[in-house]
């Protein structure tokens, strides 16, 4: 089931009896948990009407149990139940419990008008291979929440900021997403504090983000790549300066410029067996939008420098670690090989 749809029926009043939540995007999970409680119950009924289940601690069944009773002192009950096993995919971790899938099967074919059950369930994918699931499918009541592509991140960022009264820039969003990343919570937070030194019917700039949201190690060990992939030389030292002047330890700065030329070597891999941006990512366990960047910058250097450069930076770390090479000189005479 789309989540539009579902906001389409509950314009028109209208809530299934469960709803299944399930995916990477955790945020938006907790984000259609809260505005479903806020629909169906008055701020007076939460605190009564909404009980709330962990399937590590209790068996499904008491859940089920739960929803079939009638609400007390409140017009509905809604049943929030935490999953990571009942409707999951394996994992590997068995469950401690043993739960009682039949009597939410039961539960599904009659369920009590006056509750609604919402599984907010903690992995990616569902065992669709399970007769509840199968079941759970058939009445269109699963509900993906995967994460979002780096146009609908930018969408998202956009509409959040108009939502206050405020608009964004395109290339303002951009910086924002390269230095927030892409987890949601601390997106939404740092485009709440944006909008509030913008004002009202304020707009936000590339200045602003500059100035109000901190660069990460990584963008700027990003940004240190590209300055020497570019000849940049000064600019290169510089930035290095900056990573020191906040006390990041070199031998953690020659780790993440590892982990990029590494991303950056498996980017061209896979680009030249034509995998797409969203096969490479999950090929590589990484967020598409980081797969882009890195296939930017990727464009730069050919398999063989990359290459060369990890064996160099995997011969540095042996020497600053051991105590042959000075840290900080090292590092620095790596940095300026990559100019040569």
């Amino acid at each position: 089931m789309e989540l539009k749809d579902v906001m389409k029926e509950w314009k028109a009043g209208k809530f299934r009896p469960v709803y299944v939540l399930y995916g990477k995007d955790r945020y938006r999970m907790r984000q259609f948990i809260a505005n479903l409680t806020e629909r169906l119950l008055p701020p007076e009924e939460q605190e009564l009407g909404v009980i709330k289940f962990d399937m590590s601690e209790t068996p499904v069944e008491e859940a089920v149990a739960e929803a079939e009773t009638l609400p007390f002192f409140a017009s509905r009950k809604l049943v929030l139940v935490r999953d990571a096993s009942v409707l999951a995919a394996a994992s590997g971790k068995e469950s401690k419990l043993e739960h009682r899938t039949d009597a939410l099967i039961a539960y599904l074919k009659q369920p009590n008008e006056s509750s609604v059950i919402v599984f907010q369930v903690m992995a990616e994918k569902l065992d669709e291979r399970r007769k509840v699931v199968k079941l759970l499918k058939e009445q269109d009541a699963l509900i993906p929440f995967q994460e979002l592509q780096e146009n609908e991140l930018l969408q998202w960022t956009a509409k959040r900021a108009e939502e206050q009264g405020r608009s964004i820039s395109r290339d303002a969003a951009q910086l924002l997403l390269a230095r927030t990343g892409t987890n949601m919570q601390q997106l939404a937070h740092e485009v709440d504090k944006l909008c509030l030194h913008a004002g009202s019917g304020g707009s936000i700039s590339v200045a602003d983000v500059e100035q109000l949201i901190a660069s990460t190690v990584e963008e700027d060990v990003f940004a240190l790549i590209d300055a020497m992939a570019s000849l940049q030389v000064e600019r290169a030292l510089k930035l290095y300066g900056e990573l020191l002047l906040r006390r990041e330890e070199p031998i953690k700065i020659a780790a993440l410029i590892a982990r990029q030329f590494r991303i950056m070597l498996q980017v061209k891999e896979l680009e030249q067996h034509n995998y797409s941006p969203q096969q490479m990512a999950g090929q590589l366990g990484l967020h598409p939008y980081a797969v882009k960047l890195a296939a930017e910058k990727a464009k730069r250097f050919s398999a063989q420098t990359l290459g060369k450069h990890l064996n160099k930076l995997a011969e540095l770390d042996y020497g600053m670690k051991t105590g042959r090479i000075d840290k900080t000189l090292g590092l620095e005479l790596f940095l300026l090989s990559l100019a040569a």
